[in-house]
């Protein structure tokens, strides 16, 4: 690569690159391979980048940068494209200003369009209630109830609630929704419907993720993950739990959950 480089851009764009990746779900080795990978096609030597859940740190002969990432979601278009970048730049055909332009453009890759992204959701709760064991009238309800819950986190969870309150608050909306439709088709099976809503919410790739950066040994890291996901797990089993409390009030019993595959 063009020794003339500066130090300072070079530590920076790697910055860059390690940023979309540790914000869209890419495990941490795999942040640290690109952004050292970035940085030694360049020409940059003695740089060090120490990278954690939610924040980089990155030092060079005359630059330091520490940065806070905070946990989201994950989108791993980017991620591919960002690893496919760095191949590139690996193989020695990309100068540093068009390596930026490409990052430029990936991070400003759209989402993925709304309808998309509700019918991913809603066919996604119906196949998980299939899998726990679901009839079609339990999978309806798991993809009617995962569309309203869609909504509700995209215009209103999202934006205006933290991820514990939202978690909490999609439980309950996910779980009332549920009981609302076992209240009008008595022979639906509650205990699926719920469980196919709910793995709207479940936060999956968090939760690999942390199992495997402690498999390669970035404990701390890891165990951030791991802890923010099982706080997620325990904010939606608070909702559903608070869900049927609520109801055990309202309508004077219990309900049975009785057949249901989990």
């Amino acid at each position: 690569m063009d020794g003339r480089n500066n130090s300072e851009d070079v530590l920076k764009f790697a910055s860059d690159a390690g940023r979309i990746l540790l914000e869209n779900g890419a495990e941490i080795s795999r942040v640290e391979e690109t952004m050292e990978r970035i940085a030694s096609n360049y020409g940059e030597s003695g740089e060090n980048f120490f990278v954690l859940s939610n924040g980089i740190f990155t030092t060079g002969r005359s630059y330091a940068n520490a940065e806070f990432i905070p946990i989201k979601g994950a989108r791993l278009e980017k991620v591919v494209e960002v690893n496919q970048l760095s191949r590139k730049i690996a193989s020695g055909h990309i100068p540093l200003s068009e390596a930026k332009e490409r990052l430029e453009k990936i991070k400003a890759l759209p989402s993925k369009p709304k309808w998309e992204q509700f019918l991913g959701a809603g066919l996604g709760c119906a196949g998980f209630c299939i899998i726990f064991g679901g009839s079609f009238l339990d999978c309806l309800a798991s993809l009617l109830s995962a569309l309203v819950l869609f909504f509700f986190s995209m215009k209103v969870s999202g934006p205006y609630l933290s991820k514990t309150l939202g978690n909490i608050c999609g439980g309950f909306i996910g779980t009332v929704l549920c009981i609302l439709f076992h209240q009008l088709v008595p022979s639906t099976n509650l205990g699926n419907m719920v469980v196919g809503t709910m793995i709207l919410l479940i936060p999956g790739v968090p939760f690999t993720n942390g199992l495997r950066d402690v498999a390669n040994e970035d404990y701390l890291a890891g165990m951030t993950r791991l802890a923010d996901a099982l706080m997620m797990f325990l904010c939606i089993a608070i909702g559903v739990c608070f869900a049927f409390v609520v109801h055990s009030w309202m309508a004077g019993g219990v309900i049975q959950l009785k057949g249901t595959v989990i």
